[in-house]
């Protein structure tokens, strides 16, 4: 029997360039930029009004996504602009890249 592939997502989402950053987790990074765009996250993310995606990485393990995660969350703000701003120098709102 074969098992099922999944793809976990770490991403960094944005109220704007250099704005509040948000670092989350997922297996269905479409939905949960939905549920950031449409203000369903409560919490940090909804009181700043976090909706634009600007930077996510793929991993085959839950584990290791969910360790970088920690990791990020971990990593000084100054650090995180600059993973961002070495694939996403302008803050684009990079979620068309997922359709």
């Amino acid at each position: 029997m074969r098992m099922k592939e999944y793809i976990f997502y770490v991403y960094i989402m944005s109220n704007r360039p250099n704005g509040a950053l948000y670092v989350g987790v997922t297996n269905n990074l479409a939905q949960r930029v939905i549920e950031h765009k449409s203000k369903e996250m409560d919490g940090h993310a909804k009181k700043y009004e976090i909706t634009q995606l600007v930077y996510f990485e793929l991993f085959g393990d839950i584990g290791q996504a969910l360790y970088r995660e920690k990791q990020l969350k971990k990593w000084k703000r100054e650090w995180k602009i600059k993973l961002i701003e070495n694939d996403n120098k302008n803050w684009d709102d990079i979620t068309n890249t997922l359709l």
